[in-house]
């Protein structure tokens, strides 16, 4: 088709009768009318014959289109066309049902696609927020966009009180998480924090924020929720600081706002604080305790959104994933039922359950780097592997895919520890040395690392000499590592993300 439309091969017509029906796409049959139209020209089909025809070939019922062949032909040869050319015709009729769609459905989709092809390669960045918001309750698909938004190099920040507006929104050239994408925090408590920023400016502390919102759309609830999702980091406090402090300041914020109604007004005039706006108050120090471990606060954001926002627990797997995997949550669709695959992912939920018989089996969520997929686990794996079977367990899956209607699952047939394959499995680290000058520099820090993580697993190198000029080594003697997920993760300090690959 595109050739035609550009000149470079000449048009051509099976038949003269057929120009006027396929002129306008260059004589080929693309929509559903148009074989329509050459059944009740060439073959002498009455329209609701033809549509016969078209249901037959919308549905793919290959028994129908054969019987309809018959027909073809004698209609054919009744307007004196030779019957091989009808069988031609026909032939190339039946190819298209594979993939022929009516005209309107067609011709619209093909706009819709280019636009949204044109919009997310001119403005990729707000194309994916935009994308985010439209899914916001779907985690499967909003879990694929952060991976695709990775791979495209753009930054997904979490929820900022002074910076999120409602939905996914660019912020300064970034995507910034809703407000409005926050389990507990409702719309009506979003507008409300919004207009009170617009009106008053950024909020300088969370005593602050609880002072100036609405308590009454804006409660405990709410505010616990924005805690844990990380929306007031930007005002450098620790969630496990505001967490402590969360029933103080909701009651000095009370305080404050019954003052205001109450119309108390600072005694020094518009120099100190204005005739209509309450005193400023002084902020109370917050207790000196540690933050929440990074387990402990990616748990929280994805009870919270449904996501994990400032970091993956797998992305430090990344590599190991490419290695010990056989298929990715969004591959599963390619591959044959019944099909055995090995999936990398963490499990997010349990559901466990009693059968007939008194055994206990479970239902699984499995997320990768890229979505999610239901696992179910029958009761003899869930005897040899049920201690594994606990939510932000990351773990290697063997399993059988299930297509049924309602989608894609996996048979569960082994679960292990990801760490432990890692170790086991893993038969040579291959580190790929760039020609960038400072890279010499980085050599005395590499091997520290080697250093750091003694094991039996051997090392080999790409040296980069030039363009042009690739030298390859053979696994280095005397030299071997553990290839833990700590291991890779300050090899990638040194070197940068994607310089290390794991072989098995």
């Amino acid at each position: 088709f595109i050739k035609r439309k550009q000149g470079k091969v000449p048009i051509a017509y099976e038949m003269p009768e057929l120009e006027p029906i396929l002129k306008d796409t260059y004589g080929v049959i693309v929509y559903q009318e148009q074989v329509m139209a050459i059944a009740n020209k060439v073959a002498g089909f009455s329209l609701g014959q033809a549509d016969i025809l078209r249901r037959a070939m919308g549905k793919k019922k290959p028994e129908e289109m054969e019987k309809l062949r018959v027909q073809f032909l004698e209609g054919a040869k009744q307007k004196k066309i030779a019957e091989k050319r009808a069988d031609k015709l026909y032939e190339l009729i039946q190819k298209f049902a594979g993939y022929g769609f009516n005209k309107s459905h067609a011709a619209a989709y093909a706009v819709v696609c280019y636009h949204t092809a044109y919009l997310k390669a001119h403005y990729p960045t707000e194309f994916m927020a935009a994308l985010m918001t439209t899914d916001m309750g779907n985690a499967d698909k909003i879990v694929g966009y952060f991976t695709e938004c990775r791979d495209l190099g753009i930054k997904v920040l979490g929820p900022d009180i002074n910076a999120s507006k409602k939905h996914f929104a660019v912020v300064d050239g970034v995507i910034r998480f809703g407000l409005a994408a926050i389990k507990n925090v409702g719309e009506g408590a979003v507008e409300s924090i919004i207009a009170i920023r617009n009106e008053t400016g950024p909020f300088t502390s969370f005593f602050d924020f609880c002072r100036r919102v609405d308590l009454h759309k804006v409660n405990k609830r709410t505010l616990e929720g924005l805690i844990k999702a990380g929306a007031f980091d930007s005002t450098g406090a620790k969630r496990s600081q505001l967490m402590a402090v969360l029933d103080q300041a909701v009651e000095d914020g009370a305080a404050a706002q019954r003052e205001r109604d109450l119309g108390q007004t600072s005694i020094f005039g518009d120099d100190f604080g204005g005739s209509d706006s309450a005193p400023t108050l002084a902020t109370p120090p917050l207790p000196n305790i540690p933050e929440w471990d990074q387990t402990e606060r990616l748990k929280y954001e994805r009870e919270l959104t449904g996501f994990y926002i400032t970091a993956h627990p797998l992305a430090r797997y990344e590599a190991t994933i490419k290695a010990l995997s056989t298929a990715t949550t969004t591959t599963l669709g390619d591959v044959a039922d019944g099909k055995e695959v090995k999936l990398c992912g963490i499990i997010a939920t349990v559901k466990s359950m009693l059968t007939k018989k008194g055994d206990r089996m479970a239902y699984l969520g499995l997320e990768d780097l890229h979505g999610t997929v239901e696992v179910i686990v029958f009761p003899d794996l869930f005897k040899s592997a049920g201690d594994l079977l606990v939510p932000e367990r990351v773990v290697r899956l063997t399993g059988a895919v299930d297509r049924g209607d309602k989608g894609t699952k996996l048979r569960g047939i082994k679960i292990e520890p990801l760490a432990d394959v890692q170790v086991q499995s893993i038969k040579r680290v291959h580190i790929r040395l760039t020609d960038e000058p400072e890279v010499s520099d980085r050599l005395p820090k590499l091997r520290d690392v080697f250093m750091r993580h003694p094991g039996s697993t051997s090392i080999s190198f790409t040296f980069r000499m030039d363009a042009a000029l690739e030298a390859d080594t053979v696994p280095l003697p005397n030299l071997t590592v553990a290839p833990t997920e700590h291991f890779v993760a300050d090899v990638e300090e040194v070197l940068g993300k994607g310089a290390l690959s794991l072989l098995s």
